[in-house]
This record gives structure tokens, C-alpha cells and sequence, in this order.
């Protein structure tokens, strides 16, 4: 499975998304946590394609995608990441507010169409919070 990660961080979660096989992509917006995994996680023999960038824009030279995940609490779900989604794929994102968020599945059904599913409150770090002037 193709995937990309909105969110890079540590890169443990990449990590962990390419010892199950995935094509793992993602992408960090902080650079000093981008070039930390730059360094890292190839010396741990890990294949993994990492960028830096703004993550509500994903990676449309790549896509489409099988799945995204989005590690950051977002105050909407950014049209980018689910129109980089392929057919059946599915986007996992934490939508609202600072304070707490709803964890969140699109899975694109059709060229056009989405379905939608919550599945409770959780807290997350913003993913920008100058994100939310923006929609």
C-alpha cells in the first residue's frame, strides 16, 4: 500500500507503517524535525521518502495515495489530501478546535464521492494554527 503520512516528527510511525509494508511517503513542515529523519532513518536502513512541506497540500506529484494519515489535529479537512486519495482509499485525520478534536475517516467511494466517519473526541497537537483563518 502507497501512504502518506502528514506528520513525519520522530519518524517512528513511518517507521512502523514500513515494517508493514507500506510505500511509506511523508512529509514535516519543521525543518529541524525534517532534517533529524532525513539523517536517521536511512542509517537505520529505512526506504522512506521524506519531504518538507506544508502537509494540508500533501504530495500531489505522488499521488494517489491508499491511505493518509495525519499525525496533527486539523481545524478542517484539507480538499488536497482528499482529492489525493485513490478510489476506495482512506484518509485518517483528527478535525477541530485546539482544545479537542474528532477523530475522522474519509474513504473516497468513488472519483467524486466520499463517505464519512467519526469515532470519538481526542486531543492532538495543531497541525498549523494559522490553518484555521484559511477556510
Amino acid at each position: 500500500q502507497k501512504v502518506l503520512e502528514v506528520g513525519t516528527g520522530s519518524g517512528y510511525q513511518a517507521c512502523i507503517l514500513a515494517e508493514i509494508g507500506a510505500k511509506v511517503f511523508s512529509i514535516e513542515r519543521q525543518k529541524s524535525l525534517y532534517d533529524k529523519a532525513v539523517q536517521f532513518l536511512p542509517s537505520l536502513g529505512y526506504r522512506i521518502k521524506l519531504f518538507f512541506g506544508d502537509g494540508y497540500r500533501g504530495l500531489p506529484a505522488y499521488a494517489p495515495f491508499d491511505k493518509i494519515i495525519v499525525t496533527a489535529g486539523a481545524p478542517f479537512i484539507p480538499d488536497a489530501l482528499m482529492d489525493q486519495l485513490k478510489p476506495g482509499g482512506i484518509l485518517v485525520i483528527p478535525v477541530g478546535g485546539d482544545d479537542v478534536q474528532e477523530m475522522t475517516t474519509i474513504t473516497r467511494t468513488s472519483e467524486k464521492e466520499f463517505q464519512k466517519r467519526e469515532h470519538g473526541k481526542f486531543r492532538f497537537v495543531p497541525l498549523l494554527k494559522d490553518k484555521a483563518r484559511e477556510k
